[in-house]
């Protein structure tokens, strides 16, 4: 049994448990479950958590499903609230991601499913929780492109998990990248390619989040510099905080529905349905 907290986001297939859901005008999400359903079956649950009250509705929709004596299997959160929230920089901010992760621990879930987790953080402090990697995602990415490619790693986070992906793939050529951040006003700064010609091949870019775009601008500038071939970019979760007008650096933009539904011309979102969770 399946249910899907957002009635626009249905990542599995399955035997899905109606409901009803709407927010009180003293902005208190809510929701009714219609209880005639196989309460001998395990039910999966299914969110995007992009709010708090999102998270609300989630807490709010276990604790429906307990009254009911109904048996909790499966989160699948695919898009991590607060994974970028990984640790502390400053004095007097919160550790969010751990906020979250407690909140979700206590419900006791069998498994917590994500998909493509920012850092190893989230599963550290997430109980029973189980990383679906992006290599499905990036494999159809590949060919939609429908050409070879040189796999660019933007920075040092994302090293360790695209070396992966390019074995999976069969050893697709990997090119490193960095960049600088300044802490305080989280200005980018300093984009390196390391390589000295890419000899007008084309580049995908691979990342989790594409949150401003200003990662992949700055990153853009400096493959032109080296002479790159046309530039695609895939990001496992697509939020585009900033729209996708700075973005026309890149032929194509691929992401997934872990986060919102989107349309734009320049971009094709693959849903996780298609595959990419298994």
């Amino acid at each position: 049994m399946i249910i899907n907290l957002d009635k626009n986001f249905k990542p599995l297939v399955g035997e899905e448990i109606q409901f009803e859901s709407f927010v009180f005008s003293g902005g208190e999400p809510h929701i009714k479950i219609n209880t005639d359903f196989d309460k001998s079956k395990k039910v999966t649950i299914t969110h995007r958590l992009n709010t708090f009250n999102d998270l609300g509705l989630l807490c709010l929709a276990v604790d429906a499903l307990q009254r009911m004596d109904a048996k909790l299997g499966n989160l699948v959160i695919p898009y991590f609230p607060a994974a970028r929230q990984d640790r502390v920089m400053i004095k007097g901010e919160p550790l969010s991601v751990k906020v979250y992760a407690d909140i979700i621990n206590a419900f006791k879930f069998e498994k917590v499913i994500v998909f493509d987790a920012h850092s190893e953080v989230t599963p550290a402090v997430l109980d029973n929780c189980e990383v679906v990697a992006n290599h499905n995602f990036i494999q159809k990415v590949i060919q939609e492109i429908g050409n070879e490619v040189l796999l660019i790693s933007p920075d040092g986070g994302a090293l360790k998990k695209i070396y992966k992906v390019s074995e999976f793939l069969g050893g697709i050529e990997v090119v490193e990248c960095s960049k600088s951040r300044d802490v305080k006003t989280g200005k980018l700064t300093g984009f390196k390619v390391y390589a000295d010609d890419l000899q007008g091949k084309d580049c995908l870019i691979v990342d989790d989040i594409c949150d401003g775009g200003g990662t992949f601008i700055g990153l853009a500038n400096e493959l032109k510099k080296k002479n790159s071939g046309k530039l695609y970019l895939a990001v496992s979760h697509g939020i585009f905080s900033k729209g996708f007008e700075d973005l026309k650096c890149f032929e194509r933009i691929f992401t997934t529905d872990s986060f919102k539904n989107l349309e734009n011309d320049c971009l094709t979102q693959i849903e996780l349905s298609n595959g990419l969770l298994s």
